[in-house]
C-alpha cells in the first residue's frame, strides 16, 4: 500500500511579518522560500523532513488548529517560554506516556510541545 507521508503543513495567518518573527524566535530557525520576493505573503521552515509553513490571508481563512512538534527535551522548551506566552496546557506528564505543554501562537493557533 503507498502510505502518504506529511511533509508540509500550512498555518493561517493575518501578517506575516509578525508570525515569522514570533516562529523564529520560538523555534530558532530562519524561516525560508519567502514567496513572493518582493511582497512576501508566504514563507517555511524546514523542521526535519517537513516544512512547517505560514500563510498570510486577509482576513485569515481559518485559524485555531493544532499542531504537535515531538522535541528532546519538552522541559528546556518550557523554560524557554517568556512571561508573555499564551498557555493552553501548562507542562504535565500525560497519562499516556509523554510529557508536553500547549501554547497559542499570535493568531489563535494551538502549538503543542512533546516529549515521548
Amino acid at each position: 500500500m503507498d502510505i502518504p507521508q506529511l511533509t508540509h503543513v500550512r498555518v493561517n495567518v493575518r501578517d506575516l511579518a509578525t508570525a515569522v518573527s514570533w516562529y523564529e524566535r520560538l523555534l530558532g530557525v530562519q524561516a525560508e522560500g519567502h514567496w513572493p520576493p518582493d511582497n512576501p505573503t508566504y514563507a517555511h521552515f524546514t523542521l526535519g523532513p517537513a516544512q512547517f509553513a505560514l500563510g498570510q490571508y486577509e482576513p485569515a481563512p481559518a485559524t485555531g488548529a493544532r499542531f504537535n512538534f515531538e522535541v528532546g527535551d519538552v522541559d528546556e522548551w518550557w523554560a524557554r517560554l517568556g512571561p508573555d506566552a499564551d498557555v493552553v496546557e501548562p507542562l504535565f506528564d500525560t497519562p499516556y506516556g509523554t510529557r508536553k505543554f500547549t501554547i497559542r501562537d499570535c493568531d489563535g493557533n494551538e502549538l503543542g510541545f512533546v516529549q515521548r
